[in-house]
């Protein structure tokens, strides 16, 4: 019964998103991995579009999900960042999530560019990557002198000059596989650095036992985020993406764990919290944003 009303839903619905199907393979026609147009599926039944999806790339229909997921992960800081502009005060947020990031984002929208078949990686990562420019414009913007100033400072040294050296040396000085290979590795690397926000988390969560400090939605988008781009990086063969994005899909299955295990644990008072040096909730939030780009994220 259940398969013959997913059949009719999907008969029923797909005239609604054959021109969204058309979009799409246009776009990745150079992958060559589809068998059939799309336009020939015009009424087809619902088993035969089903046995249309199996044939089709499994890995590009991961990858627009992943692209679903991380969009989800980067627009996670808006509550954040409404705040900031509702008190037009940064108050004790770091801007040094932001700027990571946004380096981050840009380095893996190179490596989708240079990359072959590169598409779903560097349209999530092109559209991270104006996000995190917001992002970092919003907190210059409403920081304290002191803070903006040295905000700037980093903003110039890590996300315009760092990303322009890598970009001059790898685009002049080595062949494309070569940089592709560099590009990849970088990426790896800045990405484990951001790691060690949800093992802060995690610490947290168990010392206080209270989950107050781990917000469940961002928790599970991240977890599912690399997950997706984890089945995907196996598809494709990626390693640049599957490292960072298994490694995080495990601390997200961590999280999740301890999620579970602690969710009835009594609310650790935010003026405790403080006195032993614990970060408020938003706080964690913004640190937690670095591990979306493990893709991807981070991605």
């Amino acid at each position: 019964m259940l398969l013959t009303l997913s059949s009719h839903l999907l008969r029923c619905s797909y005239p609604c998103f054959l021109p969204l199907f058309n979009i799409l393979f246009t776009a990745s026609h150079c992958n060559n991995n589809f068998l059939i147009s799309p336009t020939s599926l015009q009424g087809v039944s619902g088993c035969s579009f089903l046995k249309f999806c199996d044939m089709a790339s499994v890995s590009f229909v991961l990858g627009v999900i992943g692209n679903v997921t991380s969009i989800l992960a980067f627009i996670s800081p808006v509550k954040t960042f409404w705040r900031i502009i509702k008190n037009k005060s940064t108050e004790d947020f770091k801007s040094l999530p932001y700027v990571c990031t946004l380096l981050s984002t840009s380095l893996w929208t190179y490596y989708g560019l240079m990359k072959p078949n590169g598409l779903l990686i560097w349209t999530v990562n092109g559209a991270g990557v104006l996000l995190e420019a917001i992002y970092v414009s919003l907190f210059i913007l409403y920081a304290p002198k002191h803070t903006r100033r040295r905000t700037i400072v980093l903003v110039l040294l890590v996300d315009i000059a760092f990303f322009t050296a890598i970009f001059l040396v790898t685009f002049l000085a080595l062949n494309k596989k070569a940089r592709i290979d560099v590009i990849g590795v970088l990426c790896i690397c800045l990405t484990l650095s951001m790691y060690g926000s949800p093992l802060s988390i995690m610490r947290t969560v168990i010392i206080h036992k209270s989950v107050e400090f781990m917000p469940f939605f961002l928790t599970f988008f991240l977890f599912l985020n690399g997950g997706v781009w984890g089945v995907w990086a196996f598809f494709e063969k990626d390693v640049f993406v599957g490292i960072p994005n298994g490694i995080g899909f495990g601390l997200g299955a961590a999280q999740l764990v301890l999620y579970m295990i602690y969710r009835n644990g009594k609310p650790y008072s935010q003026e405790n919290a403080n006195m032993n040096g614990v970060k408020h909730v938003e706080d964690i939030e913004m640190g937690s944003t670095d591990r979306r780009n493990a893709v991807e994220n981070g991605f």
